[in-house]
């Protein structure tokens, strides 16, 4: 690879001994200079000066919490996204429904990725409705959550199981009649595995859809990305896509606890810098869009919980633990000792607690405390200024979701939680006012791969309909960009090699259509536009990336499709 100089109308580092420059000089991949354009001719003397035409240069944004090739498998074609910000209604839905319907392959299943009763303003459907939409032609529709999956007949006559009901899988359920039979619902992880599995197996590459995601991620100016929940029988397809010309993330794993493997260590061929195994994931509770988050404070009784399916004398509190205390401690006894990373699943303030709980005392059982571990708190909705504290002072990392609070804020304060509550969802300034390492994240697919709309969130704290709530949970464009870089950057332990634009990193960056400190932080969403990634130095061509996954034997990835799981709120 040729060196090069990179230029832009300015350079934004993140960097706090050269926030901003002329030009980055690259050789070999990484950056060797950064400053003024004659700084770094003298870095380079031999090297072409490359004009980006970028308003700003950055560095290349950090996904902390994603699910990149599971993600693509579940949402890309052939599946068809109704997510609510592709159909923002019921009637949009009812639209993408009619379009498979008229033109798809009449002999092919359909499915329908993303649906949200409490965004859509729909019950969930069962059989009955699906079947009135789509007669004899095998049909699914997968909840944006990852925790539902609805079906019609056709789809159980093609399984036998009109006739003869499955049993439910542990940690999971099918919804039924009174009769006992189907009712076209389902719930967690088997389930949906059950039902969309062999249809999947059947519905196209599901390489070719991993890739897409990969493409989608690189337009919102992602250039490195975590899978947080990995299975080594992934590897092979992250190698793939790693192997490909032009790829566009390098992937940092947390192999989940359900595995029988996830205290071992895996290696990858692309090299550390491209695919590295990190820590371990597991779940303390679930998702507040389905009503299974381990919460100390009630749901309300509106149109749209009940809409949604949420009863407010069974959902949330300690029976939404998915895990007791002696079982999390087994998990990181037997961790922890491995030199892992440990990441808790956490949206509830019981299950925040849960989480504390766990960790101080591992922490004290195993000689850390106070020690470099950064691990992990993910999502952390209800948290409150004690938990972030608690977090801080045990040097536990928080990841948060400025997209829960930008898709689903309206409905937060005052139809799903009362004010007090839902207004503080993603209390970003209490976050980073307790001094704990702050990131965000998209958990794809869960929301688009949009960092830039995270960061206009969290300084904004305006939701995607334009409501304001808790507007003192607003941080500063410099905080939320560092979240977005940097910080993610160290809860991936990454920030030796990216987050910043600084001397020895890797030359991982973003084009900007503008300099975001100079916009009106109302506008940031319009106004600053990515226009490209560069990763290890070299313009990150999609085309030529995509062409050569699709262009290629990919048979040996088909049982990707058996492990779909449909992104999950994980």
């Amino acid at each position: 690879m040729g060196d090069s100089i990179l230029t832009a109308a300015t350079v934004i580092t993140m960097d706090d001994d050269t926030p901003r420059a002329e030009a980055v000089a690259v050789s070999d991949g990484r950056i060797v200079a950064v400053g003024t354009l004659a700084q770094c001719r003298a870095a380079l003397p031999d090297a072409e000066v490359v004009d980006t035409g970028a308003a700003a240069l950055a560095p290349g944004f950090v996904e902390p919490h994603s699910h990149p090739l599971i993600s693509g498998v579940a949402t890309q074609a052939p599946a068809r996204s109704i997510a609510p910000w592709d159909c923002p209604t019921w009637a949009d839905v009812q639209a993408v429904f009619a379009d498979a319907l008229a033109t798809a392959d009449p002999d092919a299943p359909l499915w329908f990725a993303g649906y949200d009763a409490l965004l859509h303003g729909h019950p969930s459907p069962k059989a009955e409705e699906l079947d009135g939409i789509f007669g004899d032609r095998v049909a699914v529709v997968t909840d944006n959550s990852g925790h539902g999956v609805y079906f019609n007949t056709a789809l159980m006559r093609r399984y036998g199981w009109d006739t003869t009901p499955p049993e439910d899988p542990v940690a999971s359920h099918f919804g039924r009649n009174a009769d006992g039979s189907l009712n076209g619902q389902g719930f967690e992880l088997p389930v949906l595995t059950a039902v969309t599995g062999p249809l999947l197996a059947e519905m196209g590459d599901p390489l070719t859809s991993g890739a897409l995601y990969y493409a989608l991620m690189s337009r919102g100016g992602y250039t490195s990305a975590s899978d947080m929940t990995f299975d080594p029988k992934f590897a092979a397809g992250y190698e793939a896509l790693a192997a490909a010309p032009s790829c566009p993330l390098r992937v940092s794993m947390w192999e989940m606890s359900v595995t029988d493997t996830y205290a071992d260590p895996i290696s990858f061929a692309a090299g550390e810098e491209m695919l590295t195994k990190s820590g371990v994931k597991l779940w303390t509770d679930g998702s507040p869009w389905v009503g299974n988050i381990a919460i100390s404070f009630p749901y309300l009784d509106t149109p749209a919980t009940r809409t949604a399916g949420i009863d407010p004398a069974t959902s949330g509190g300690v029976d939404s633990m998915n895990y007791s205390r002696e079982q999390l401690d087994a998990i990181l006894d037997r961790a922890v000792p491995a030199g892992w990373q440990m990441s808790f699943h956490a949206n509830g303030d019981l299950a925040l607690d849960l989480a504390l709980d766990a960790y101080e005392d591992a922490l004290t059982r195993h000689g850390l405390l106070g020690a470099d571990h950064r691990w992990r708190l993910e999502h952390a909705g209800a948290g409150t200024r004690a938990h972030f504290d608690r977090a801080a002072r045990l040097g536990v990392h928080v990841s948060m979701a400025p997209f829960q609070y930008y898709y689903w804020g309206d409905l937060l304060a005052g139809q799903m939680f009362d004010e007090a509550h839902g207004a503080q969802w993603g209390a970003f300034a209490d976050a980073v006012a307790s001094g704990a390492c702050v990131s965000l994240h998209n958990d794809g697919s869960v929301s688009p791969p949009t960092p830039v709309d995270n960061i206009a969130t969290a300084v904004t704290r305006r939701t995607r309909a334009g409501g304001v709530y808790g507007p003192e949970q607003a941080i500063s464009l410099d905080q939320a960009w560092r979240a977005q870089t940097i910080n993610a950057a160290r809860t991936l332990r990454r920030e030796h090699l990216v987050g910043s634009i600084s001397v020895g990193k890797l030359a991982d960056f973003v084009e900007l259509s503008a300099d975001p400190w100079t916009v009106d932080p109302q506008r940031l969403i319009d106004e600053v536009a990515v226009l490209g990634t560069w990763v290890g130095g070299r313009r990150v061509d999609l085309a030529e990336f995509l062409a050569a996954i699709d262009g290629a034997d990919n048979t040996e990835h088909a049982h990707l499709a058996q492990r779909e799981h449909a992104g999950g709120c994980c």
